[in-house]
């Protein structure tokens, strides 16, 4: 069974690793390594140490769908709605910019991080934190993915999906790779001929 390592437990690779899950869903071993301490990235909910109940999102507060991206996407605000991750976002906000004819908002009940978590439960992966990737080399037909303080471990592929300075950072195979940045994101697909940099 092939492994492959998704790095980064925030909504790319949470989602990468649900529907890699879909797609092949006895054919891959996969695991998801993240330096932090728990999943979310960008899309952290911090809960009080008092209270579960009293949290506070420290990257989305909501989520807007326009009329084009919510039908491109509906399977998964569907499949959001369907299981109490989202919900419409019914009350009015003080400040809120005027709306786009069409738009629809969302509010995450259980933090903004629960879509995070929702993906990566459905993926079936193996969750790493405080996995620091350092260095990432080719080794024979995989990868060698070093991480800071532990030891290094094979992959057949990996997926990185951390923000662009972080990738950046990168030594080894990743630091040989040329690219031109449209946004600030990338995709980072390592094949075992050659790596692929693709920014979207």
């Amino acid at each position: 069974m092939s492994r492959v390592l998704i790095v980064g437990a925030g909504l790319t690779g949470s989602l990468c690793a649900c529907l890699l899950r879909r797609e092949m869903p006895n054919k891959v071993k996969i695991v998801v390594w993240d330096k932090s301490r728990g999943a979310g990235g960008r899309m952290s909910t911090s809960r009080c140490p008092d209270s579960a109940e009293c949290t506070a999102d420290l990257g989305a507060q909501y989520i807007s769908a326009t009329p084009y991206y919510g039908q491109i996407h509906q399977s998964f605000y569907e499949e959001l709605l369907a299981h109490n991750v989202l919900k419409p976002l019914v009350a009015n906000v003080e400040g809120m910019m005027k709306k786009e004819e069409g738009l629809r908002d969302f509010v995450t009940p259980k933090g903004v991080s629960s879509i995070v978590k929702h993906y990566l439960r459905e993926s079936g992966a193996e969750v790493l934190f405080e996995h620091h990737v350092t260095h990432i080399h080719q080794k024979g037909a995989g990868w060698e993915v070093h991480w800071r303080g532990g030891v290094a471990e094979q992959f057949d592929a990996v997926v990185l999906t951390m923000p662009v300075p972080q990738i950046l950072q990168l030594q080894g195979v990743v630091s040989s790779c040329e690219y031109t940045p449209l946004h600030n994101t990338v995709s980072l697909a390592l094949s075992t001929s050659h790596p692929i940099l693709h920014t979207v």
